[in-house]
């Protein structure tokens, strides 16, 4: 008598290798899904970098506003995930995380910290990164560890 195809026994131990696989895969998957949001935050820093120094050129001095009068009148395209700018002038992010967590952010006629927050990976704790007058972004707290 011919047999054809798998037995279960077969297509079962086939599907516990695939199973132990995902499992070592996960974590990595997860931390490279994070880090592809950190990358948002890298470029729209970048972007207030540059108004910020645009609005420097015309008026000589540094704003903390992102909005409104005498601002940078920065909209980002779509939804962001980190809340940007500074404590009493900010974009909110789908993350939610609040203005507070933008406290190293500081504004001064020479000199500008602005800040971005999220909670990437929803343990509580925020991922902050920060850019400065000279377009130096420092990573102030990684969420990731």
């Amino acid at each position: 008598m011919v047999h054809r195809g798998f037995s279960l026994i077969e297509v079962m131990i086939v599907i516990a290798i695939i199973a132990f696989f995902a499992v070592l895969a996960l974590p990595n998957f997860m931390t490279f899904l994070a880090k592809a949001k950190r990358s948002e935050a890298h470029i729209q820093l970048r972007a207030l970098y540059m108004l910020q120094k645009a609005y420097f050129a015309e008026h000589g001095t540094y704003t903390d506003k992102l909005q409104g009068a005498a601002s940078l009148n920065w909209k980002p395209e779509g939804q962001v995930n980190y809340t940007y700018g500074f404590p009493g002038s900010f974009v909110l992010g789908a993350f939610g995380t609040p203005a507070s967590a933008l406290s190293g952010a500081s504004v001064g006629a020479q000199a500008f910290t602005i800040a971005a927050a999220g909670d990437i990976d929803n343990d509580g704790d925020y991922d902050i990164l920060t850019i400065n007058e000279k377009g130096e972004i420092t990573l102030v707290k990684d969420d990731l560890q």
